[in-house]
């Protein structure tokens, strides 16, 4: 009986390294062991989203604009940064109307009014320099706009408009617009018509629709307009 046992006991220790050895090599490649990733995988996946976002930004800023004309304007390529609204009704095909950031929109128009002072010619030339020119103005609500724009400024009394004369009374617009006396909103007694007061200002302070003056053209501030970019 006791060898039985003692051969029993034997007979399992030889038998538990064949079973080992015998495994077929099949299930080894079964075993899950944890995916090694290269180092570097996490730093380009990380890469690749930035320039992803990076061309969403651009097409967001510079695609719109594209589709304004084959060559930028003047304005366009001096602002980077724009304000825009919905330029159609609602259920049409979708359109926008832009003014660079920090003008003021009124109908299809962009206004720059500006917080120093210079010599009149010097202000048509930054406002040409912006791809704008002083403001023209056409219209009773344009003018009531425009006087309620500077009436919220704490600088400065006048302001130039695009209106001059190279001889005592003969007024004329900056852009060629024909002078329409009954569509000009003068002070009481003004124009003044001297010989040395041919420029014209907006006085902020003298209400919301007649507050042109004749004045010389010295240093006064002054307001820009140019066409809305639409898109």
């Amino acid at each position: 009986m006791a060898s039985e046992i003692t051969y029993a006991e034997v007979k399992f220790k030889n038998a538990s390294p064949a079973a080992v050895v015998k495994v077929p090599p099949d299930t080894k490649k079964h075993e899950h062991h944890p995916q090694k990733y290269p180092l570097w995988l996490p730093w380009l996946t990380s890469l690749l989203l930035l320039l992803v976002c990076i061309a969403l930004v651009l097409t967001l800023l510079v695609a719109p604009f594209s589709h304004s004309g084959d060559q930028p304007t003047v304005l366009q390529q001096k602002f980077t940064e724009w304000w825009c609204v919905s330029a159609v009704p609602q259920g049409k095909e979708r359109g926008w109307t832009c003014c660079p950031k920090g003008w003021k929109r009124f109908q299809k128009s962009c206004y720059y009014v500006s917080d120093d002072m210079m010599p009149r010619a010097e202000s048509e030339q930054n406002c040409t320099g912006m791809g704008s020119h002083l403001v023209v103005i056409n219209s009773k609500e344009e003018q009531t706009f425009l006087s309620k724009q500077l009436q919220q400024s704490a600088r400065g009394e006048n302001y130039y408009i695009g209106l001059s004369a190279q001889k005592v009374g003969q007024w004329h617009w900056v852009d060629q617009t024909p002078f329409n006396v009954t569509a000009a909103f003068w002070r009481r007694d003004e124009p003044s018509n001297k010989d040395d007061q041919k420029c014209v200002v907006i006085h902020r302070i003298s209400g919301l629709h007649n507050n042109w003056n004749d004045v010389k053209c010295e240093h006064h501030y002054r307001i820009c307009e140019a066409a809305a970019v639409t898109v």
